[in-house]
């Protein structure tokens, strides 16, 4: 294995795509999305101009929670970003931990919320949570890889 390789592990790439999907995802939210969707008119059952004339400032509330929300999303995926390129890096076991609660708390629950409403973005979004799930797969094996290696080594 040359330095190079060693130096970025594959969990660690793709961790970092990862974060740059959630930096994606929070960007979408931020500055993309409307106030309703078609699955979210399909879910509630009202129409965007229907919820306006019982609430007519519930649009503009929706716009700024979504906003909100993608920010959050943005501020995830630049920390994931950071972890991916030091200490998930250096396989430090914690980061591992730390990974896992987050992505459970985010994506995972992301994802199995929209499977249960139907979403248009389910699969995507599973696609996502895959590849979180993906970096902490091989996160194991290389760690595995390597104390394989010391015990060869000793």
């Amino acid at each position: 294995m040359t330095r190079h390789r060693r130096s970025w592990p594959f969990s660690a790439i793709l961790l970092a795509v990862f974060g740059v999907a959630l930096v994606c995802i929070g960007a979408f939210f931020m500055f993309l999305r409307p106030p309703l969707l078609p699955e979210d008119v399909r879910f509630v059952g009202l129409s965007l101009q229907q919820l306006q004339a019982e609430q007519p400032r519930m649009a503009s509330w929706l716009e700024r929670v979504f906003q909100v929300l993608g920010g959050y999303a943005v501020a995830s995926g630049i920390l994931t970003v950071t972890v991916a390129v030091t200490s998930f890096r250096r396989h430090e076991r914690w980061a591992l931990l730390g990974v896992l609660a987050a992505g459970v708390a985010s994506i995972g629950w992301m994802a199995v919320v929209n499977f249960i409403i139907g979403s248009d973005f389910r699969w995507a979004l599973l696609a996502i949570a895959i590849l979180w799930a993906a970096s902490m797969g091989m996160f194991l094996v290389e760690l595995r890889q390597a104390a394989m290696r010391a015990g060869r080594a000793e």
